[in-house]
């Protein structure tokens, strides 16, 4: 019985041998194919260029980083929300001729326009917005435009 171990034992340490010649010499293939025509001053230019192109794609990266940085704060600032309503203020007269406008920016910063129309005369007002809130007193219509305008996230 012992011996027949000893034997077994014998036969794993030639496979293990054997296997492990047989990976050294496809190791040993694969390698030469892959310096095959290949020498050390074409690697070194190669990991040269390899190391100009990361240091590029980093640059590009930092100044597409800054030009969304700029795009997103100019974004904040340009038109968002947009309403417009139609109403009549006297309902005795006229039709739907008066009007009011919300135009806001991201951060709910902007105007509200609003047109009053009676066969006399027209008059125009503008309230600033800031925060979606008006320090001056706005009229239903404007409210609802104002509501309607605000940008939500």
């Amino acid at each position: 019985m012992l011996i027949k171990l000893e034997v077994i034992f014998y036969i794993i340490i030639l496979i293990t041998i054997f296997l492990g010649s047989v990976w050294i010499y496809k190791t040993e293939q694969r390698l030469k194919k892959f310096f095959r025509g290949k020498k050390a001053k074409d690697l070194e230019d190669t990991m040269s260029f390899i190391q100009g192109e990361i240091a590029q794609l980093q640059q590009s990266k930092t100044e597409i980083e800054k030009n969304i940085s700029v795009l997103s704060t100019k974004s904040k600032k340009s038109l968002r929300g947009l309403e417009t309503l139609r109403f009549n203020p006297f309902p005795d007269q006229g039709s739907n001729q008066s009007f009011a406008i919300g135009i806001l920016n991201e951060e709910n910063d902007g105007v509200v326009l609003s047109s009053l129309y009676s066969r006399e005369r027209m008059s125009v007002f503008a309230k600033p917005i800031k925060n979606g809130k008006s320090e001056y007193e706005l009229s239903d219509e404007e409210k609802i435009i104002l509501e309607k305008a605000k940008v939500r996230d």
